[in-house]
């Protein structure tokens, strides 16, 4: 279970290409009513997620310091993270297509032993 917090990439890279532009806590915020899996997302994997992202090429951020308070980390999908966001797309089609297939003969069998 350790590698759950993949999952979380392909969340952001979604969110970020539906908001156009968000900051942290706003992801955050939105994070686990898209999540992929059952999990407790915690805020520490979803800044790894944007860090590794952007050391790939796949998000790009700046800070925005206009208006009152502190400064603060907005992120955006580059093309290439648009690129990604397919690829993860394709991806987890197949997953999908996989797990249905498996619970189906999962049932199959069960169903046999009854």
């Amino acid at each position: 279970m350790g590698n759950l917090y993949r999952f979380v990439e392909p969340v952001v890279l979604l969110l970020l290409k539906q908001k156009g532009r968000s900051y942290g806590y706003d992801l955050a915020g939105e994070l686990q009513q898209h999540a992929l899996t059952d999990a407790e997302i915690e805020r520490a994997a979803l800044y790894r997620t944007l860090r590794q992202l952007e050391m790939n090429g796949n998000v790009a951020s700046e800070w925005e310091t206009d208006g009152s308070g502190p400064a603060r980390r907005v992120y955006r999908l580059t093309r290439q993270g648009d690129r990604h966001l397919a690829e993860w797309t394709s991806v987890l089609d197949h997953v999908s297509k996989s797990m249905s297939r498996f619970v189906r003969q999962a049932r199959i069998s069960l169903d046999a032993r009854s």
